[in-house]
């Protein structure tokens, strides 16, 4: 069994920027695919960005030029790293792979 551990949620400001990490307990990150998702209040859960095993990667249109997602092999981690964060950024974030997801980390972006 496959489990994800998110971290790196918080409070920040508009504008401000904020780094995710999504721990993997088993060396899973380097051959699949993964990705971010985000669930905002009363709304359902949204994808943010894949990256794929061979490296690239690609973003809803909503994120796109802000955040970046990537991933250390050596460490079964994945990240999103989250600039110009604007208040509608604000949700639970999920990192999902293999059909696994985390539990989610809270991102609150104040005006």
């Amino acid at each position: 069994q496959v489990q994800l551990v998110e971290s790196g949620g918080g409070l920040v400001q508009a504008g401000g920027s904020m780094r995710l990490s999504c721990a993997a307990s088993g060396s899973i990150v380097s051959s699949n695919t993964m990705g971010w998702y985000r669930q905002a209040p009363g709304k359902q859960r949204d994808w943010v960005a894949t990256i794929f095993s061979v490296g690239t990667t690609t973003y809803a249109d909503a994120v796109k030029g802000r955040f970046t997602i990537s991933r250390d092999n050596a460490k079964n981690t994945i990240y999103l790293q989250m600039n110009s964060l604007k208040t509608e950024d604000t949700a639970v974030y999920y990192c999902s792979g293999l059909g696994y997801w985390g539990q989610g980390t809270q991102v609150t972006v104040s005006s």
